[in-house]
């Protein structure tokens, strides 16, 4: 039995929060994105998070730390755009196998670290596989419902080799996350399948969906009943939810898929939803109050936070999550 599986059955597992929040606290600037490797590239690159990975390794290292000791299991890598179809805005395509074995090089450290001063808690890298920006199952143009901007082929030949330099770098888990087209995980989940058969492997898979406002749908217009159905082929570790809402909205989707389910479940919902501003202002003593409400009800296996969630938040929702056991998976 792997480590991910023991402990998931001990207790409820605690996931990072926000990559994206964290990072903007250091206000990096174009040359800061650049560092000196792409001094002289010719396109912008500030705002590509992912190559932070490359340019300011030592804080990507700082943020896994800080969420590891706020008390973290799991950490993310930082690869949430790392596919070819994510990094041509960059024009950097070229980049994506360095940028995620490295990304998944720089977790697996500092887990290593956290890991060696408790043997008791062993931490994990999850692979984060986001859902590029582009749609397989709907059109962008309005006047051509026909039209695809993307393939299957085309996602499964991009996400494949982000999940070779992810296994490469030393992930334990892969996490398909934020899900908004269920065919655009479909093909994650194929090349996932793919590089296991090929490497005669088996990692742990997570997958989160995204339900994207109150019609409680995705954005490719899945219920929750039908998008656990369409992933359900697939041996998985978890299935869940995370993102475009906070821990009180998400709830009833979470319940339903809880009991719908002899997956673990997992949540990583934002802090609260965004002000005017598009900023995140939940506290983490509110955030814990809600997430104490997830613990109550036996709904999940694994609990961190997604946009707006800073290690304060992960620290007061590791603290609740001790006093509970992880939710039992019945027979549905």
């Amino acid at each position: 039995m792997s480590g991910i599986h023991k402990a998931i059955k001990e207790r409820i597992l605690i996931l990072d929060g926000a990559m994206g929040t964290m990072l903007q606290r250091y206000n990096f600037s174009e040359e800061d994105f650049r560092g000196e490797r792409f001094k002289e590239f010719p396109h912008p690159l500030k705002g590509n998070n992912d190559l932070l990975s490359l340019t300011q390794p030592k804080a990507i290292q700082e943020v896994h730390r800080q969420y590891f000791e706020a008390g973290a299991d799991i950490v993310e890598t930082n690869t949430f755009s790392g596919t070819t179809i994510g990094m041509a805005d960059y024009h950097l395509e070229e980049l994506v196998y360095e940028l995620n074995f490295e990304s998944a090089r720089l977790a697996r450290e500092i887990a290593d670290e956290f890991t060696a001063k408790n043997p008791d808690k062993p931490r994990f890298v999850a692979g984060s596989i986001g859902p590029t920006n582009r749609t397989a199952s709907m059109s962008p143009d309005v006047n051509d419902p026909g039209f695809r901007a993307v393939t299957f082929d085309e996602l499964r030949i991009a996400y494949k080799q982000q999940v070779e330099a992810l296994i490469d770098g030393g992930s334990d888990i892969l996490l398909v996350e934020t899900i908004f087209d269920t065919l655009n995980a479909k093909a994650a989940l194929f090349a996932i399948e793919e590089v296991k058969e090929e490497r005669n492997i088996d990692i742990p898979v997570m997958v989160s969906g995204t339900i994207t406002d109150a019609s409680g749908r995705t954005l490719s217009g899945q219920t929750v009943e039908a998008f656990l159905i369409s992933i359900s082929h697939i041996p998985l570790l978890s299935v869940g939810f995370n993102c475009a809402l906070g821990a009180d909205q998400l709830k009833p989707y979470l319940q339903r898929l809880s009991h719908n389910t002899t997956f673990n479940v997992s949540a990583h919902p934002n802090a609260g939803l965004p002000n005017a501003f598009g900023q995140y202002d939940q506290t983490p003593e509110a955030m814990q109050v809600l997430i104490r409400e997830y613990l109550e009800d036996n709904l999940i296996n694994i609990i961190g936070g997604c946009c707006g969630t800073t290690p304060e938040h992960i620290r007061l929702i590791a603290e609740v999550a001790k006093e509970y056991s992880p939710r039992i998976v019945e027979p549905v």
